[in-house]
């Protein structure tokens, strides 16, 4: 199997949603997904975007993805924030993963970002197991909050 790793594409937009919305599903949510494509589309290369990704082909087909953006601290600077890294389920444990991952390490090297942050399902098992693999830090500290506006 070919698997290549490139930057997202404006054109890859649909498929990346799909693979949003299987993401939800496998995290019991499927109905919280509400972005537009439009909305979705335009954020990442619309005139000023606001997220970066890499995607992972097998064979030609997309396959999976690690959407990023940038966070800002008061305290540390620029941070990758990793929104999401998907791989669909039929094409785990492959290693696209730790391409996308790696990948993502690379680009936070490269953009001189101080560390790379995200959140993970307490009850994700396999993901958690894969973030260990990094020597992750895991953070039972902070609790997540947000408003709707």
């Amino acid at each position: 199997m070919d698997i290549k790793i490139r930057r997202a594409v404006k054109e890859d937009c649909p498929r990346l949603l799909e693979l949003v919305k299987e993401l939800a599903l496998y995290e019991k949510a499927p109905d919280e997904v509400t972005v537009t494509i439009e909305h979705f589309t335009e954020s990442g290369f619309g005139e000023k975007p606001v997220w970066w990704a890499f995607v992972a082909e097998a064979d030609g087909v997309t396959q999976g993805f690690a959407l990023y953006y940038i966070r800002y601290s008061t305290w540390k600077g620029q941070a990758m924030y990793l929104e999401d890294i998907i791989v669909t389920e039929a094409m785990r444990g492959k290693k696209i993963g730790k391409l996308l991952f790696d990948q993502l390490i690379e680009e936070a090297k490269e953009k001189k970002f101080n560390r790379i942050i995200w959140q993970v399902l307490e009850w994700n098992e396999p993901a958690i197991n894969f973030y260990k693999k990094y020597n992750a830090s895991f953070d039972p500290e902070w609790i997540n909050c947000s408003i709707n506006v």
